[in-house]
């Protein structure tokens, strides 16, 4: 009903909120921690020209494909077919999940700051402090979407506020030959140099930004299908905005070599080195806000996608269950089972926050990547477009955004790529129990070719984390 469905602010928020989670609190330190002055630059501008065609392409695809509700799921499903349709979804629910992992230990690192007992995040404290936090959000997703929307508008507004002012402070105490200081690195520009440095640049700015199509997978419950792309667009616009002038700001208050070794959240320190004390106490509270306010956010996304492949008959029927409030129930059980699964072996594992955010934007990498294709599709071959109109624009968006996720997938490198392929694996399993339940053949050829890839890159994957070679 009408009554029940997302507005434009609602939509603009959970794009932002989704966004803006603790990666923003610790842009400081991961810019700086591979790249100087000068290759943050070019790294930012590549990430914006990328994101921007990325975000008008999720615009495009919601005004001439309406009645693909999953959105970033559902446009890989209908350029590509069945099995990569589902490998886009099961990509992306991982990088969601993944994602509420890597949160929950940054929460917990932060909160260490009031209460030394949580460590970094990842000791027993911190995980029974956050499978609480877990099951909380959980509890209030179970009432529903629109309610879990109403808190997402909330915590995004608290959070913007000690962002601003920690922009605001660092513009002041900006010093300009800092910023220059080493601007290509201590012996000047040499491109292989300066392009190691922008690739590493890459995995942090892709974090930071997965969430843009936030609004596109909710686009079922949008009240109006046009503000799915407003939506897209003006939340990008601005959270780009606030990204570039975090770190450029941060790298003419402190040198890069103290900024990189700076702890989770790293802005939080910037703040101290300038203010004093009570600057970190304000970055803190507002990271705690931020990502509680993510937490709820990408739990939203997570059970959504599941809950429409499922109704689409990508993924077995059980996961298309509601519940009398209209939340995908089956789906959001399972999600946040295997976050507190996750959580746990963060306990075991001593896994980083910046480990779990790297496997988030890995995973992600296939769903961005046939959006885009997808977009390049309708342009090319000119599907629900009229016979007079241009599509120069459109086709150039497509191609711009398919290069970008394509140097993504090159700067994520093989090791990420190995190690995400293990979650990827099981999803065959899934795949095919939804095929028998519609009496439809497991594969085709070419499916069944991509379906042993994964497997077997899911086995070397498995051989070389057991013998160290590749660790998380």
């Amino acid at each position: 009903m009408k009554e029940n469905k997302l507005g434009l602010f609602a939509l603009i928020a959970l794009v932002v909120g989704s966004m803006i989670g603790g990666g923003a609190f610790n842009l400081p330190s991961d810019m700086a921690a591979g790249a100087n002055s000068g290759a943050v630059i070019i790294g930012w501008i590549i990430t914006g020209i990328g994101m921007i065609a990325l975000a008008l392409v999720y615009q495009n695809l919601a005004i001439r494909k309406p009645e693909l509700d999953g959105g970033i799921y559902s446009y890989a499903r209908a350029g590509f077919g069945e099995f990569i349709g589902f490998n886009s979804a099961w990509g992306y629910w991982i990088s969601a999940w993944l994602g509420n992992v890597a949160y929950a230990t940054l929460l917990f690192s932060s909160l260490s700051y009031f209460f030394p007992i949580f460590g970094v995040g990842n000791n027993l404290a911190s995980v029974i402090g956050a499978s609480l936090i877990l099951w909380l959000v959980h509890a209030l997703v179970l009432k529903g979407v629109k309610e879990a929307s109403i808190v997402n508008i909330i915590t995004t507004i608290a959070k913007l506020v000690p962002i601003f002012l920690f922009i605001i402070v660092t513009m002041f105490a900006f010093k300009a030959d800092l910023f220059l200081m080493d601007f290509w690195g201590k012996d000047g520009f040499e491109w292989a140099q300066v392009q190691e440095q922008v690739k590493s640049t890459m995995l942090v700015t892709l974090w930071v930004f997965i969430g843009v199509e936030g609004a596109v997978v909710l686009s079922g419950r949008a009240k109006n299908r046009k503000d799915v792309g407003r939506a897209t667009v003006l939340g990008l616009l601005g959270t780009l905005l606030i990204y570039v002038l975090i770190s450029l700001f941060s790298l003419g208050v402190m040198s890069q070599p103290q900024l990189a070794e700076l702890e989770a959240p790293s802005m939080a320190y910037v703040m101290e080195s300038v203010v004093g004390q009570w600057g970190a106490v304000i970055i803190n509270l507002g990271l705690v806000v931020s990502l509680l306010g993510a937490m709820l956010g990408w739990t939203l996304l997570a059970s959504e996608i599941p809950y429409v492949a499922a109704k689409d008959g990508v993924l077995p029927k059980w996961l298309s269950k509601e519940n009398q409030n209209g939340s995908p129930s089956a789906s959001l059980w399972l999600t946040n089972g295997l976050i507190q699964a996750f959580i746990l072996i963060v306990l075991f594992a001593e896994s980083t926050y910046q480990a779990l955010y790297s496997m988030a934007g890995v995973a992600i990498l296939l769903p961005y990547l046939f959006s885009a294709l997808y977009q390049l599709k309708l342009a090319y071959t000119g599907e629900s477009y009229d016979p007079n109109e241009h599509r120069s624009k459109d086709l150039f968006l497509g191609i711009v955004a398919t290069l970008y996720s394509i140097w993504l997938v090159y700067a994520a490198g093989l090791e990420y790529l190995l190690m995400v392929s293990v979650l990827y694996a099981p999803g065959i399993f899934f795949y095919l129990k939804a095929r028998k339940e519609r009496g439809e053949k497991p594969f085709k050829r070419y499916e069944l070719t991509i379906a042993i890839v994964i497997l077997a890159m899911a086995i070397v994957s498995i051989i070389l984390l057991a013998n160290g070679t590749i660790t998380p």
